[in-house]
């Protein structure tokens, strides 16, 4: 019988520290200074962290990437960057810029044109 209700147990517990750390958030969030120097130092972590990730993408790829020429990925990310700043610092279309530039790279790479 209990062999039964495990899954639904560890499911609760699951659910119930979950919602706790949520509330406990709600509790604590009109008392958190967001423009504070905690949260500044957190923010400047998490773009270091996006920043050195990128940077190994292009650098020391692997899976499909790796199969790509470092010229390539390097031009794909200054695509990407440009189209960035020039759309005020649209993301979606940033990516779809990169994306679009290596494709378009890479294809060229593997059919040249004789």
């Amino acid at each position: 019988m209990m062999h039964d209700a495990y899954p639904w147990l560890v499911l609760l517990a699951g659910a119930g520290v979950t919602y706790a750390w949520r509330g406990m958030g709600v509790l604590l969030s009109g008392r958190i200074d967001a423009e504070g120097p905690l949260f500044r130092w957190i923010g400047a972590v998490a773009y270091a962290l996006l920043a050195a990730l990128i940077a190994r993408m292009i650098v020391l790829p692997i899976g499909p990437l790796a199969a790509t020429a470092l010229v390539d990925r390097l031009g794909a990310a200054a695509a990407a960057l440009l189209v960035f700043l020039l759309t005020r610092r649209s993301l979606l279309f940033g990516v779809l810029a990169g994306a679009a530039v290596l494709v378009l790279l890479t294809s060229v790479q593997n059919n040249p044109m004789h």
